[in-house]
C-alpha cells in the first residue's frame, strides 16, 4: 500500500523542490525517495519512471511560469507589459532553476499530454504583452520567438553564473529589455526614429 499521504501531487512537488536545489539533470529517484522518507520503490506506486517524474515537474513548472508572468502583466500593456513580464520570469527562473531546465527540456508525447496545455499557458502572457505593440500578423510569431529567444539566454547565462564582467547584471537586463521594446517598437510602426533609443547603463 501506498505510504499514507504520499500521492502524485507530492512526489512531483518534492521532484521540483529537489531540482531547484541539485539541477535537473541530478534528478534521481532515490533522492527523491530519501527526501520523502520512503523507499525507492514507493514511488512508483506514483509515476512510472524518473522521465514520467521529469515530465510532470515541467507541467508544474510550465504552469507555474505562466501564473507568475500572467499575474506580473495584469493590468499593464505596451512598454510596462513587457518590463514586468521580463522581470518575473527572470526571477521565476532565479527562484527555481531546476523546474525551468525541466519544462524547456519537455516535448508533448501526445495530443492529450497536459504539457500542451501548460506550454500555452506559460507562453500565453508572453504573446498578450506583444499584442500590445500591434504587429502586422506576419511579424507576431517571429516576435515571440526573439522573445523567447533572448530572455531564456539571459536568464540561463545568469542562473549559472555565466556572466564575468563587473558591470552589474540588473542594468545589462533592463537595458536589453528597453532594446527589445524599442526593436518592437519600431517594427509596429515601420521606423526606428518614433521611440527612444535604450537607456545605457551607468
Amino acid at each position: 500500500m501506498p505510504r499514507a499521504g504520499l500521492d502524485l501531487a507530492v512526489v512531483t512537488q518534492a521532484g521540483a523542490e529537489l531540482v531547484d536545489e541539485i539541477g535537473f539533470t541530478q534528478l534521481s529517484m532515490g533522492q527523491v525517495a530519501e527526501r520523502l522518507g520512503v523507499k525507492t520503490p514507493s514511488l512508483y506506486k506514483h509515476v512510472t519512471s524518473q522521465a514520467d517524474l521529469a515530465h510532470r515537474i515541467a507541467v508544474l513548472g510550465a504552469n507555474e511560469l505562466g501564473d507568475v508572468v500572467g499575474a506580473a502583466v495584469q493590468g499593464l500593456a505596451g512598454s510596462a507589459a513587457l518590463a514586468a513580464a521580463a522581470q518575473a520570469l527572470r526571477g521565476y527562473v532565479n527562484d527555481h532553476p531546476g523546474r525551468y531546465a525541466a519544462l524547456n527540456t519537455a516535448r508533448p508525447t501526445g495530443p492529450d499530454d497536459p504539457f500542451t496545455a501548460a506550454s500555452e499557458r506559460a507562453l500565453g502572457p508572453l504573446v498578450a504583452v506583444l499584442r500590445g505593440y500591434d504587429l502586422p500578423p506576419a511579424q507576431q510569431i517571429h516576435a515571440l520567438r526573439m522573445l523567447r529567444s533572448i530572455l531564456h539566454g539571459y536568464v540561463t547565462l545568469e542562473v549559472s553564473a555565466g556572466f564575468q564582467y563587473s558591470t552589474d547584471i540588473d542594468d545589462s537586463f533592463t537595458w536589453m529589455v528597453d532594446l527589445i521594446d524599442y526593436a518592437l517598437h519600431a517594427t509596429a510602426t515601420g521606423s526606428s526614429t518614433q521611440h527612444p533609443a535604450p537607456r545605457c547603463a551607468d
